[in-house]
């Protein structure tokens, strides 16, 4: 019996694997049957396992990969043994036994069910990391509407498969172990949940900042039928170290803009900051200093000061340098020593800078090197046929450092022509 303890972390005595002791039972795999619904294959430990029981359901959640922690009473469906393509009905489950659990709405694979008034939880699954990013997007409207669900549907019956929703790049990225991994997956939305998806180009979240300090002027004045729009606001903006973020500074002396529309010009300047102000990125690690502006006592209003700030941050950039900021990642890579050198070329070749590497037992080396994010989309699979399947690696995010001028001038080229 795995090792057990309660769902806030106390020991518990080993588990004997005896019928009438306490119920502590194992989701092995999840799957979900057109006609019956999430079925839940669970293997006994020790207790028994009986129809229409309430039990208790505990997980750790692996909230990285689209699994929240819980701790829920369930009331248990019917019991039954697979066959093959056949369901037998069962009475019971007792210690040893695996059986089919049908409609357990919370219970995950890895999860553990025990008794409501002796609640468990069982040591969880050592798992690898999914390190090959799939982004995808529905083929049409029809399977728009039934992909979120189809994708739930996968990722609970698949717990080494991570789903990403990056509200940057505004991308869905499944997070595969390979490429067969990945197949499997489409196939399986594909045929099981009849969703047809298509793979399309994964891409990372870059950033922009300013190179250089610069001024910028935002005029908006409107003067039509009726009521009119105009504000008129001045800014500065200069560089800040990486990670400050924006912040913005009020210099306004003597009135220049009302105090009351002080914050549209700050609204304006970071919904265009979000936006981007060179190639659609968002902007960061800047100050803008709002140092003069004028107003009209009747046409001023809180959405014209936010058009003018926004208008004056892009006049800001259109005489700067700005810069494009990727991500960079904390890779390590663990391979044998005869690949060694392939490896640390081969990162070389990546833009990556190898920062260290150290023996990690007979014949291994763990090499850790920082590398664009941009430049290991697929390293999963390549660091596979490098090695001969023998390597392994993990990755962080570091930080945003500014890109080469050449890569940088080829995103903005992309950019302006819409691709």
């Amino acid at each position: 019996v795995p090792a057990v303890t309660t769902p806030a972390g106390a020991t518990r005595p080993e588990l004997a694997c005896d019928p009438d002791g306490p119920l502590a039972a194992e989701v092995i795999k999840t799957a979900s049957d057109p006609y019956v619904g999430r079925i839940s294959l669970v293997r006994v430990f020790s207790g028994t396992l009986r129809p229409d029981e309430t039990v208790h359901v505990s997980g750790h959640g692996l909230e990285d990969r689209g699994h929240e922690a819980h701790d829920v009473d369930e009331r248990l469906g019917a019991l039954s043994s697979p066959f093959g393509k056949q369901q037998r009905q069962l009475s019971q489950a007792i210690a040893g036994d695996i059986a089919c659990v049908a409609k357990l709405a919370s219970a995950e694979t890895g999860d553990t069910l025990s008794g409501r008034g002796d609640p468990l939880l069982m040591e969880p699954w050592l798992m690898p990391d999914p390190l090959l990013p799939v982004a995808i997007q529905a083929h049409s409207k029809a399977d728009e509407d039934k992909l979120s669900q189809g994708l739930a549907r996968l990722v609970a019956e698949d717990p080494t498969m991570r789903l990403e929703h990056n509200q940057h790049t505004r991308q869905v990225v499944l997070w595969c172990l390979g490429e067969a991994h990945r197949d499997v997956a489409l196939e399986r939305l594909r045929v099981r949940y009849g969703v047809q998806v298509d793979v399309v180009p994964h891409k990372v979240s870059l950033r922009e900042t300013f190179g250089t300090r610069s001024a910028g002027r935002g005029r908006h004045v409107k003067q039509s039928g009726g009521h009119g729009q105009y504000a008129i606001c001045e800014i500065e903006v200069e560089p800040l170290p990486g990670g400050s973020g924006i912040e913005f500074v009020d210099k306004v002396v003597g009135g220049a803009v009302p105090r009351q529309f002080i914050p549209s010009v700050e609204k304006g300047v970071r919904a265009q900051a979000a936006k981007g102000v060179a190639a659609g990125y968002p902007l960061v690690d800047v100050r803008v200093t709002l140092v003069d502006g004028k107003a009209h006592s009747v046409d001023s209003s809180d959405a014209a000061f936010q058009t003018a700030g926004a208008l004056a941050l892009r006049d800001a950039a259109a005489e700067a340098r700005i810069h494009l900021l990727e991500p960079v990642a904390d890779v390590q890579v663990l391979v044998s020593d005869e690949y060694v050198g392939a490896v640390m070329s081969d990162l070389s070749g990546r833009r990556g800078r190898v920062v260290g590497t150290e023996q990690s037992g007979s014949g291994r080396t763990l090499v850790r090197a920082e590398v664009p994010e941009i430049e290991i989309g697929r390293y999963a699979v390549d660091l596979r046929s490098l090695s001969h399947g023998t390597g392994r690696f993990s990755r962080s995010y570091a930080r945003h450092e500014p890109m080469p001028p050449q890569a940088a001038e080829r995103i903005r080229e992309q950019a302006e022509n819409g691709a």
